[in-house]
């Protein structure tokens, strides 16, 4: 039933007194960096005397590790760290987290305890359909999945014939995969004739992306499994900061790696469990890249009745939403501000735009339109699919995903009044209608 059950069953006063020393350990550690040190020098950072002090810490933005790439947040010397994992750039550097050894054998051990708390055990076959590279969620479940035992299958994202494939050829037992991903892959499955029962799967590690409750209840009963959520975020380092145990009532965060905090995303002020708020982390293990009180901008609130599954981690809630404008396209991360800056660079681009978020076949689709300069709108056939095609191109480079790109006259997008609505997310009603 437990991966380490001591480290999962600890109790509240035992993790309280770890948490305390790991966040006085995470201090020392976080100082040696150039940002962390200088905000020292400040007197903004200090050791704590008791969990109630960890407020007056100051927070840790995404524009910090931004505005300090690519060393600033590093807490030792570049010979220490053996791995880096980014986000894509926004208007600017993107994000860059470094990890040790030990950073690396912690998250595979993260990663382990919680798919060995869904399920999956030594001897089972683990599908993983998520991307490899910068992007954390490949390689974290990779892993962490050959840390328990499981037969693992690299089988990366796309090519749904061929992961159909392997599915039933190889018994796979459990996938790690897009929510909506997983909707499409049934509709795949029908194609070919074949039923859940053809198949030898019993759950799968669903994440990277947004979904409701009815989505991952659609997921279960198409495949006839059991879908569970997990959490996590690169600047952390990437899935396995909190997953669900087979009751699903709620995310256990693994407290003795995380310090989670909920607090009101307009005030900053902390909230009590059960409030909804932004999540604010800490972490207490991390060496090469030390957080403090990380605000990650996803609205979530802690859970504290105790679990029937006896650990005693409190949980967090269904994400939510986000208090920035970020946006989550099929697991990538994009934000408005990124396409803006890709399209107004191009020659023959119009002041105007409007960025609409569609789900079609159970994937998002980015459908881009965009305002033509007046006489450049006028000009030959070839020369719109030239820029037309630019526009793709551009975008795809930066975003990483392929958007519909739709030339309009000038003036083809209504004025707004008041401040310009740049993105219109159709995909919540989409959804209810299929």
């Amino acid at each position: 039933m437990f991966w380490d059950r001591k480290a999962e069953t600890m109790s509240r006063e035992e993790l309280s007194k770890l948490q305390l020393a790991l966040i006085n350990k995470t201090i020392s550690k976080a100082v040696k960096s150039p940002f962390y040190g200088e905000l020292k020098k400040q007197g903004k950072i200090k050791k704590i005397k008791s969990l109630d002090e960890v407020k007056n810490l100051p927070f840790t933005e995404k524009s910090d590790l931004r505005n300090n790439f690519p060393y600033g947040l590093l807490a030792l010397s570049l010979d220490k760290a053996v791995r880096m994992h980014s986000s894509s750039g926004t208007t600017g550097n993107p994000t860059v987290v470094f990890h040790t050894k030990k950073d690396l054998e912690d998250w595979a051990e993260l990663l382990a305890r919680s798919m060995h708390m869904a399920g999956l055990r030594p001897g089972h076959v683990f599908q993983n359909m998520m991307g490899y590279g910068l992007f954390t969620g490949g390689l974290g479940f990779h892993y962490g999945a050959e840390r328990l035992g499981a037969m693992t299958i690299p089988s990366g994202t796309g090519n749904s014939k061929r992961q159909i494939w392997f599915l039933k050829t190889m018994r796979t037992t459990a996938v790690h995969i897009l929510p909506s991903y997983a909707l499409k892959l049934a509709t795949v499955l029908e194609e070919e004739n074949l039923k859940p029962e053809d198949l030898n799967l019993k759950m799968a590690f669903i994440g990277a992306e947004p979904h409701t409750e009815a989505m991952r209840q659609q997921i279960e009963k198409q495949f006839k499994i059991k879908a569970f959520n997990s959490y996590g975020l690169s600047e952390l380092c990437g899935p396995g900061v909190a997953f669900e145990c087979p009751y699903q009532t709620g995310m256990h965060l693994w407290e003795d790696h995380f310090y989670p905090e909920i607090i009101n995303p307009e005030t900053g002020e902390v909230l009590p469990d059960g409030e909804e708020g932004e999540l604010v982390m800490t972490t207490l293990r991390r060496n090469a890249m030390p957080l403090l009180r990380y605000r990650t901008r996803d609205l979530t609130k802690i859970i504290n009745e105790p679990c029937p599954c006896g650990r005693t981690h409190r949980r967090i809630a269904r994400i939510k939403g986000r208090s920035d404008d970020m946006l989550i396209i099929n697991g990538v991360n994009i934000f408005p501000m990124q396409i803006e800056k890709t399209i107004m660079g191009i020659p023959g681009v119009g002041s105007n735009y409007l960025i609409e978020i569609h789900k079609e076949d159970y994937m998002d689709r980015i459908h881009m339109k965009i305002e033509v300069d007046p006489e450049f709108f006028s000009g030959t056939l070839e020369g719109m699919e030239k820029l037309q095609k630019d526009i793709s191109d551009a975008l795809k480079t930066e975003l990483l995903v392929t958007p519909r790109v739709y030339l309009l006259e000038p003036g083809g997008i209504p004025a707004a009044e008041g401040k310009a609505k740049r993105v219109a997310d159709m995909r919540s009603s989409e959804q209810k209608l299929s």
